[in-house]
């Protein structure tokens, strides 16, 4: 395999650190610009020829394709553990696992995710070849990068922190996620990424005027962030209930308990001054079971009383008395009630958290069970149809399923009017995971031109309008309601309509850039 030079596991880790500080709570997305640029220089300059040189100086060259992998791998884990180290606390609280445990979680799913950062530097390595200065490799970084993290939402389903949605504040930039969805914004980070590393790559007589042009890009495309956006009209309120019920708190269950807490998250819902439209409850861990009359008299006397609809995260069932010869099946649930106190439909959440709603092949991860002990064996749905309240089309999406840009999207393609997110973003406690979350979810309302009613247990509840800003929100960990202004839309956006297709596009450039480089190893 070779030897690695030293100055690229520097490269390395500057990248992963400056990779860290662009998402929340560092929030450092100036970096975004400049965070891909260590890692592609300790790409393409990673080791010393194997033929002894006349010139003083070293000239490295690019890392060979194993070397580049182990390059870009090492960076994925290193930042996966800065970005995702609530993964441990999550496990090690509710997970039901000890510390060691936890630990060993975390690392594993950094390495495996990891991998993908370990394919970038593969590809990048393949275009490049031997040269020293691979006008093939920096040119196609950027489509590499697209096609990588179209994979990891696509086959390991864990899209968390996509690089374009660190530019979500940047309206005018972020305006292009309307056409391509958030890939086109993370294509136009690494655009200026390349042109940087081009910069330190180049002879010194070039470089000046490469770096100038570069972060002369930079600056213009992050000096969107100075112009105001025009502000959005909303007609409409909606109530967001902020439950903030506590987390695994089953021992205190008691009938008594229970209804003190549907009382209160009635009063808090209805003062009897209340002209919403709608009113929203968030995913809590609370047992409210659509089967349960107490829970379902309680919200069905919220609904008459405030004469309005109301849609409560819940868990859902079917009984296996409607599927004869099946078992009885849970889901985790939005369920929409009428103003009539009739619970009209209900929407089941399709896209299950792994090892916290279900755990993925039970005999390989029995130990990670605890943690579905606590939150339940969920079954997924299967409609992403919106729900209608009145002629109002609601598209739900729950919690983690606001990471997802393209089955996002699908309800908004089927008509939904305003996009209602319920979440319980408690398991993450004062982590960054929340932060990341909502950043997450504004950059579905951009892409989709919609507005977005997120609904959390402990927070952030928020209102957020097409452009992706906050137009309205309440302090966390508090249990309070916000009334918020929104209004409803039946445009669609290019991308709604479209879908990823910037980046499959981006997929098969790579495809094809690597199959030319395959015949045709001496050009470029």
């Amino acid at each position: 395999m070779g030897r690695i030079h030293k100055n690229a596991w520097l490269l390395v880790l500057l990248s992963a650190a400056l990779q860290i500080l662009v998402f929340p709570l560092p929030n450092l997305y100036i970096l975004g610009w400049v965070a891909i640029t260590p890692l592609l220089v300790a790409l393409l300059r990673a080791r010393p020829p194997e033929t002894l040189q006349i010139r003083a100086g070293i000239k490295l060259l690019p890392a060979k394709p194993v070397q580049a992998f182990l390059i870009a791998y090492a960076c994925g884990i290193l930042w996966y553990a800065g970005t995702c180290y609530w993964i441990y606390s999550v496990m090690r609280q509710y997970g039901g696992v000890n510390t060691p445990a936890a630990l060993g979680i975390l690392i594993l799913v950094c390495m495996y995710l990891a991998i993908y950062h370990g394919v970038f530097g593969l590809l990048i390595s393949l275009l490049a070849g031997d040269s020293r200065f691979s006008r093939r490799a920096l040119l196609l970084s950027p489509v590499a990068w697209v096609a990588v993290e179209l994979a990891r939402t696509r086959i390991t389903g864990f899209p968390w922190d996509l690089l374009g949605t660190s530019q979500v504040d940047n309206i005018p930039l972020a305006r292009i996620a309307t056409v391509t969805g958030v890939y086109g914004m993370s294509f136009e980070i690494m655009v200026v990424n390349a042109a940087l590393a081009a910069a330190f790559l180049v002879t010194r007589d070039k470089r000046r005027n490469l770096l100038l042009a570069a972060v002369g890009a930079a600056v213009i495309l992050q000096a969107g962030l100075l112009i105001p956006a025009p502000a959005i009209p909303a007609d409409r309120t909606a109530t967001l209930v902020q439950a903030n019920v506590p987390i695994l708190e089953g021992a205190d269950w008691t009938k008594e308990y229970f209804a003190a807490t549907l009382q209160d998250l009635s009063r808090v819902s209805f003062t009897g001054q209340n002209s919403s439209h709608l009113v929203v409850w968030p995913e809590s861990p609370a047992p409210f079971y659509t089967t349960d009359p107490l829970f379902r008299g309680a919200v069905s006397n919220l609904a008459r009383q405030a004469n309005t609809w109301v849609l409560t995260g819940s868990i859902g069932v079917r009984n296996a008395s409607i599927t004869p010869g099946g078992a009885t099946e849970i889901y985790n649930s939005g369920a929409l009630v009428s103003p009539a106190g009739e619970w009209t439909s209900r929407y089941d959440k399709t896209h299950l958290v792994p090892f916290g709603e279900y755990v993925p092949f039970k005999r390989v991860f029995a130990f990670a069970g605890g943690l579905t002990k606590e939150v339940g064996d969920f079954s997924a749905g299967t409609s992403r149809a919106p729900l209608d309240a009145g002629g109002t089309r609601l598209g739900i999406f729950i919690c983690y399923e606001s990471i997802f840009p393209d089955e996002v999207r699908q309800s908004a393609a089927q008509g939904a009017q305003v996009f209602v997110n319920i979440s319980n973003d408690g398991w993450y406690g004062d982590s960054g995971a929340y932060a990341q979350h909502l950043k997450q979810a504004r950059m579905r309302a951009v892409e989709n031109a919609r507005w977005l009613l997120r609904d959390t247990n402990t927070g952030v509840t928020a209102s957020i309008d097409p452009y992706g800003r906050v137009a309205a929100s309440v302090r966390r960990k508090i249990r309070t309601a916000l009334e918020a202004p929104y209004a409803l839309s039946n445009d669609t956006t290019f991308y709604t309509r479209h879908g990823d297709w910037f980046a499959y596009l981006c997929a098969i450039i790579c495809v094809v850039a690597l199959v030319i480089r395959t015949l045709q190893p001496s050009r470029l």
